[in-house]
């Protein structure tokens, strides 16, 4: 199966992916995102709502009681942490880009918590700019489908996948993966019944040894 068809698959299974993190603006984006490391997208959407509405900018969240931030956040796993990197992103945000959302991949990366997966995000949700982020469903759902080999960095996939399909695609496929690897070809026990990349998975091939 060519890349572009497994794009096709993809859509005729997900079209409506998007982004599920709840978020109004750049800033809101990059807190969500560095909330959502080693928690669901929905555990982090329960708690941004206050979250935001405490402290709607970097200057209000620059102040915050970190206390007051292990409080709101308090039913994410490694909240005190990701409390306190937040108000450091905070910050930094002040510090050196006058509380404004820097908008390239290396100046997102130079924030606390904002790793290349996460800039990416940012990048494509906040700045329409084409980049591919590759969390674990990504990873994970590339090796599967051959879009990549199994021992191949998260920095290899996702160059892979940029060579494979043209920019406009990169948003929607980083979407359509995340949805296939979150809700069908999860990491255990995948619902491989009626899946369209069956005949070729990796997963298969190694299940049927």
């Amino acid at each position: 199966m060519t890349p572009q068809e497994i794009y096709e698959n993809l859509y005729e299974l997900f079209p409506d992916a998007q982004c599920e993190l709840i978020h109004q603006n750049a800033f809101e984006m990059a807190i969500a995102v560095l909330l959502s490391a080693q928690t669901t997208d929905k555990s982090v959407n329960k708690v941004t709502p206050a979250l935001f509405a405490r402290y709607p900018n970097a200057k209000a969240l620059s102040e915050a009681d970190v206390t007051e931030v292990e409080g709101i956040l308090h039913s994410l796993g490694l909240y005190r942490n990701k409390a306190r990197n937040i108000i450091r992103l905070a910050n930094e945000l002040l510090e050196n880009f006058n509380g404004e959302m820097p908008q390239t991949r290396e100046k997102l990366m130079t924030l606390s918590g904002i790793g290349r997966k996460s800039a990416n995000v940012i990048l494509i949700e906040c700045f329409d700019t084409p980049a591919i982020p590759v969390d674990t469903h990504v990873e994970r759902v590339c090796k599967r489908l051959k879009l990549a080999k199994e021992a191949d960095s998260v920095l290899d996939v996702e160059r892979k996948l940029a060579r494979k399909y043209p920019k406009e695609q990169w948003r929607k496929m980083h979407h359509m993966l995340i949805f296939f690897g979150r809700y069908r070809c999860k990491s255990q026990h995948p619902l491989c019944e009626g899946c369209p990349f069956a005949a070729f998975c990796r997963y298969q091939k190694e299940k049927a040894k």
